[in-house]
This record gives structure tokens, C-alpha cells and sequence, in this order.
């Protein structure tokens, strides 16, 4: 997914009125901390009708694609809520989440408006980035918490 098809995602997104948060390295990149990711990962509220204005935001960006409808909102409002989208076209991939266990959901994570080629996007807070990234796993994730605190001085401390 490059640039213009990212623009043309948040659009859709926005004409839907999707309510979503970008968190993940996409994230990081609306607050100057950019890092190569495979991925645009994202936190939905979950609600039957946000998840159709979904569909309905990537079939107004990927116009024909079939894979849109095996995003269901049993699934996201399951056990696992979360789903993966390959669109046609691009490198990158959608991680659609309505929640990251009981870490975080679209209603828990801080986020701010930014604007990107008059496009208003729903992004996570440096802060809230640095929250969801600190105690993971993956060794990226450690080395993006690092990242935000020193570009931002947030206290290492913070509650997660």
C-alpha cells in the first residue's frame, strides 16, 4: 500500500464515519517516528454498524474486491477480534482489531486527530504507543517504545 492508496484508505474511512484509531508503526509515522512496517493496524469500536461502515469504507477504496465480505462482524466481535486484509494492489496489509485482549480497545486508547492531504485520521497518542509497545514481546516493539520515549520524554514508568 503506498502513500496514495493509504490517503485514499483514510478517506473511505472517514466518508464511512468509521470510528478507528491507527496504532502500530503507521501510527508512530503521523508523530514523526518512522520505521518500515508490513502493516496498517488499526482499533475499531465494536459495534455491528461501525464494522458495515467498514466494509463499506474498503469497498469504496478497493472497489470490487470479494475478500471485503469475509470480514464479519461475528469475527470481530468474537473471541479473537481481529482480522487480516490483504487488499489487491500494494505491499501492505490491514490488521483490523476491536480489541488487543484486555490491553486495549478503540474506547481505552488515547488518540488525536491529525490531518494528512485534508483528511482527518484517528491516531493513537505518542503516550498510548508507547503504552501498547513497552511490554511486548517482539524486540520491534521494545525498540519503538524506546523510540517515543526519547522523542517524546515520556517517563519509562508509565501505566501500561
Amino acid at each position: 500500500m503506498d502513500r496514495g492508496e493509504l490517503v485514499g484508505l483514510l478517506r473511505a474511512l472517514e466518508a464511512a464515519a468509521v470510528d478507528y484509531v491507527l496504532i502500530g508503526a503507521t501510527a508512530m509515522g503521523f508523530h514523526g517516528v518512522v520505521r518500515a512496517t508490513e502493516d496498517v493496524d488499526m482499533l475499531v469500536r465494536a459495534a455491528p454498524e461501525n464494522i458495515e461502515r467498514l466494509r463499506a469504507a474498503l469497498r469504496a477504496a478497493f472497489a470490487g474486491d470479494p475478500e471485503i465480505e469475509d470480514i464479519r462482524t461475528d469475527d470481530l466481535l468474537g473471541d479473537y477480534p481481529a482480522v487480516r486484509y490483504y487488499p489487491p494492489a500494494g505491499d501492505l496489509y490491514l490488521d483490523v482489531m476491536t480489541r488487543l485482549g484486555e490491553v486495549a480497545s478503540f474506547e481505552s486508547v488515547e488518540a488525536e486527530t491529525r490531518r494528512v492531504d485534508g483528511v482527518r485520521v484517528r491516531v493513537a497518542t505518542p503516550a498510548a504507543l508507547h503504552r501498547l509497545k513497552k511490554g511486548t514481546l517482539r524486540a520491534i516493539d521494545r525498540q519503538d517504545a524506546a523510540a517515543l520515549r526519547e522523542r517524546f520524554d515520556l517517563p519509562d514508568d508509565q501505566g501500561g
